[in-house]
């Protein structure tokens, strides 16, 4: 993890807030959805389709999707699950939907959207100290929680009818959510295919098409990529990452799965598109079958 260095106003960052930019909209401008509605898998067909992607999570004995529909123009929803506080994060410049702990060293956090991009990733703040976060890495990178790092939770970015034949009871998240949009419209239009990106990049790595999906994993300070297509075709990827022997493993619904096979526990993943992971770790390896 990254050093923390202090600004002569005693600001202390891991990223010095001159690499920010801003995206666009001012802080708030895209409203986190805080009190989210629920509602079950059969009153969500009545909008949603069935190839439309969903960020889905299994938590706590509880199945839930949030469709990128309504992420695509909230981006962070504070939700709560079976009692446990969970932040919902999708950035749709980077193609990352990841959840997270809202839980850190013992503060409870609420997060809303800050306005600002770093390597065209969504930054974050906390509503206890205003602190930056990086979507990408969980990381906070500028305020008082600078160094610290949200815990991710296993959640998959899958089509609503895999995850509907896995999960026919789940919950999804409500289209009703207090703000009038255009839920079912992209703003972003051909952006995910293209090979353009909007925002500055530190590093460019031209191994992969930029919108290529990958997963990522980091295993002792080793970071590596997997593409979608890889997995698609193998099914089960054994490697060694930073030393540490893993199984990369996607099921008939592209729920994607990692684990370390000595110890059986599992290392969370980041779906993302291949510009996002290799801008934010530069040293990783992408692998070939």
């Amino acid at each position: 993890s990254r050093e923390v260095r202090i600004l002569p106003d005693g600001t202390r960052y891991v990223i010095h807030p001159s690499k920010l930019e801003s995206g666009g909209p001012p802080k708030d401008g895209i409203p986190s959805i805080d009190e989210p509605k629920i509602v079950s898998a059969r009153e969500a067909d009545a909008w949603l389709r069935g190839d439309e992607l969903i960020l889905g999570v299994n938590l706590f004995g509880t199945p839930r999707a949030y469709p990128f529909q309504i992420l695509v123009w909230h981006e962070l929803v504070n939700d709560v699950i079976n009692g446990n506080p969970v932040l919902i994060s999708y950035c749709p410049l980077c193609g990352t939907g990841i959840a997270f702990d809202r839980n850190v060293d013992g503060s409870l956090l609420s997060f809303g959207v800050s306005g600002k991009l770093y390597n065209s990733d969504l930054i974050m703040y906390d509503r206890k100290t205003d602190s930056y976060w990086m979507q990408l890495s969980g990381e906070a990178i500028i305020g008082e929680m600078a160094g610290a790092r949200l815990k991710m939770l296993p959640a998959d970015t899958v089509p609503w009818k895999e995850w509907k034949a896995l999960h026919p009871d789940t919950g999804v998240l409500s289209k009703d959510t207090g703000h009038s949009r255009d839920y079912g419209s992209d703003p972003y239009g051909d952006y995910y295919k293209s090979r353009s990106v909007w925002f500055a990049l530190e590093h460019e790595d031209a191994r992969l098409h930029p919108k290529t999906v990958i997963y990522g994993i980091e295993a002792k300070g080793a970071y590596k990529a997997y593409t979608y297509d890889a997995l698609i075709k193998e099914k089960k990827i054994k490697d060694d990452v930073g030393g540490v022997n893993v199984l990369i493993a996607m099921d008939d619904y592209g729920i994607v799965t990692v684990k370390n096979i000595e110890t059986g526990e599992e290392i969370p993943k980041v779906r993302s598109f291949w510009f996002a992971w290799a801008a934010t770790y530069p040293n990783t390896e992408v692998y070939s079958p």
